[in-house]
């Protein structure tokens, strides 16, 4: 079984080369990226010509008329469109593999320092939805097995799948419309990762601290100077709508995978032969059946902490989280390249890792499983 994760782990190089490979020429293949946009900036600080729609539906090759030839050869140097995009693939590869994920032209910051400083958001936000789906989930699902056909069963199951109807970002702006717009109530906040001001404190971080105690003399909120559990508990008020959207992708799968799984192996000779022997039915379903039960669901676990921890791109952008996914989005609608293809090296690579955990979770919770 060795030698099958070491091919495992060996397989992540092309597959990484084949992810990264496509999406590259894409990029390079879109209009309107970084050099175009570099254009249009020098163009207009330069004093260009500002009548309306001068810019906007012209094309690049009208605009690099404009600009003398020396800048825009030091731009597309700057960005290696004066060379083939394989080669142009090439020297990012060799970047990447020195942990050089490139400069962000928009923020002008080092694109892996921004990865790393906004991982750990994308990271508690995903985790702790994982995390409670499963708590919640399994025992939802051993619960509708065993009350099969009931009507908790059915009600249970109309609100599984009504929530897996609904993308995890429209629920957020629902939620968001419902709990926190004011409209109907305004119970919840309307986004971000913490309180900025005292106003903003839910009422139980209001009793345990007083506005004196966290509010200098300007009336700016102090944040850190507040009580351990005070700010345990403005996070978690933060976190509450954004981890119900992280729970309700995989809710429906979970529950049911569960349910169905379960039902299976109490169907089997083992399980009617350990009921025979005068086993508590406890102890058949917790212990025998449940953990056969829970082969299904180890399958799919590393690829779901991969998609999660990389974070939510539409959910982070709703909720105002300043994560890994919120900083792809903008990415994205800014033409920074640099950045999705740093964010791109980082999911893939979760993903990769994810589904070799798979397998080896896969090997742990049955020992008849053998990987040659």
């Amino acid at each position: 079984m060795t030698a099958y994760f070491l091919r495992r782990l060996l397989l992540i190089i092309p597959t990484f080369i084949g992810v990264t490979l496509i999406v590259f020429a894409i990029t390079r293949l879109v209009p309107g990226g970084p050099l175009e946009r570099q254009i249009m900036q020098w163009r207009q600080g330069s004093g260009g010509r500002g009548e309306a729609g001068g810019a906007a539906g012209r094309s690049t090759a009208d605009i690099t008329r404009e600009i003398p030839p020396e800048a825009l050869e030091q731009l597309r140097k700057q960005y290696h469109l004066d060379q083939h995009w394989y080669v142009a693939y090439w020297l990012w590869l060799k970047d990447v593999a020195t942990l050089n994920l490139g400069e962000s032209y928009y923020y002008k910051e080092p694109v892996l320092r921004m990865v790393v400083e906004r991982f750990p958001v994308s990271l508690t936000f995903g985790l702790t939805g994982f995390v409670l789906a499963y708590l919640v989930c399994i025992p939802l699902g051993i619960v509708k097995a065993l009350r099969h056909g009931a009507p908790l069963d059915y009600i249970s199951s109309a609100l599984v799948f009504v929530g897996y109807s609904i993308p995890g970002w429209a629920l957020g702006v629902l939620l968001l419309t419902l709990l926190a717009s004011g409209r109907f109530v305004d119970i919840a906040p309307l986004g971000g990762m913490r309180s900025t001001d005292y106003g903003s404190l839910p009422r139980v971080v209001k009793a345990l601290e007083g506005r004196d105690q966290v509010v200098d003399k300007f009336g700016t909120l102090q944040w850190e100077k507040m009580s351990l559990l005070a700010r345990f508990l403005d996070r978690a008020y933060y976190m509450i709508l954004p981890v119900i959207c992280y729970m309700i992708g995989s809710f429906a799968t979970l529950t049911v995978l569960t349910k169905n799984s379960l039902l299976e192996n109490l169907s089997q000779d083992y399980v009617r032969t350990a009921f025979a022997k005068g086993l508590a039915p406890r102890r058949v379903i917790l212990v025998h059946t449940l953990r056969n039960s829970l082969i299904p669901l180890a399958t799919g676990l590393g690829g779901a902490i991969g998609i999660i921890m990389a974070g939510s791109y539409l959910i982070e952008f709703v909720f105002n989280i300043d994560g890994l996914g919120y900083l792809g989005y903008n990415a994205l609608v800014q033409r920074d390249y640099a950045i999705v293809m740093g964010v791109l090296v980082i999911n893939t690579l979760l993903l990769l890792f994810g589904n070799i955990i798979s397998d080896f979770l896969y090997a742990v919770i049955d020992p008849r499983i053998r990987f040659e």
